[in-house]
């Protein structure tokens, strides 16, 4: 493990390292980075149908240049165990008038919790599933708050009893700065999506719920998640949650130096 930090910190590196040589006089932004950490009474997995079914921690981070970021995303139960690592890298296309495309991949690594039988003394273990994924994110905005969109994320697993291949389709809806009391706002998406699962298939309703005040980098956010029509084994007819977040950096300068124009959004 110690062997691939250094990798992971010249990847972070070159994300946001100069194309060119630095001026002294140089004050053009070309890299964000920003972060979120949030705790939650049920942790809800990117495909809410899927749940660890106990409170979990959820850390993000994106580091952005021009068009590009690397965007990891880790997650813990409450007791400290490792859930799901996502190491997602991904591309905004120029936009065309309202119409926006986003492209991305990530290496997924799954953890499950497990027994080891051993010679004599049984010992939990804690076993990795790893994942290439890919999506799509097309979305049209109709105004400055509301946007219609669809979300495909195709997945394919590379461990020995993993699902070889996971479709998940959705088609959803941001309405964003709802005013409420006072200077807090309030963002919906609702969705429904189809998800195909080791040859079975469903299809869900979601939506979540997040209130904000204006100037503060706390959130309050809700998810609910209820099955329309499924054969997939394990799949809870109703799920719910809370997740207090705290975000941090938007739109921190992090490099400075001279480089090419950035095409206007």
């Amino acid at each position: 493990m110690l062997k691939k930090i250094p990798l992971l910190v010249l990847c972070l590196s070159g994300l946001m390292a100069p194309a060119g040589a630095q001026t002294a006089d140089s004050t053009a932004r070309v890299g964000t980075i920003s972060g979120a950490a949030g705790v939650t009474h049920i942790g809800i997995s990117l495909i809410p149908s899927f749940s660890l079914e106990q409170p979990a921690a959820i850390f993000n981070l994106a580091l952005t240049r021009g068009r590009f970021s690397f965007e990891p995303e880790f997650t813990f139960s409450w007791e400290g165990k490792p859930w799901y690592a996502l190491f997602w890298f991904r591309y905004r296309l120029p936009q065309a008038g309202r119409f926006r495309m986003g492209v991305g991949t990530h290496l997924g690594l799954n953890h499950i919790s497990a027994t080891w039988p051993g010679n004599r003394n049984p010992s939990d273990v804690i076993l990795t599933e790893r994942y290439l994924v890919g999506e799509l994110s097309p979305s049209y905005a109709l105004s400055e708050r509301v946007s219609l969109g669809a979300y495909m994320l195709f997945a394919r697993g590379f461990n020995v009893g993993t699902d070889q291949l996971t479709q998940f389709i959705t088609l959803n809806s941001v309405i964003s700065d709802i005013p409420l009391s006072g200077k807090y706002r309030l963002t919906v998406v609702p969705q429904v999506y189809y998800l195909k699962l080791y040859g079975d298939r469903g299809f869900y309703a979601t939506s979540s719920f997040t209130v904000r005040r204006r100037g503060s980098p706390l959130s309050l956010s809700s998810l609910i998640n209820k099955v329309i029509q499924t054969d997939i084994a394990g799949s809870k007819d109703f799920l719910w949650n809370l997740t207090l977040t705290y975000s941090f950096g938007r739109g921190e300068v992090v490099r400075t130096f001279p480089s090419p124009a950035v095409p206007a959004e």
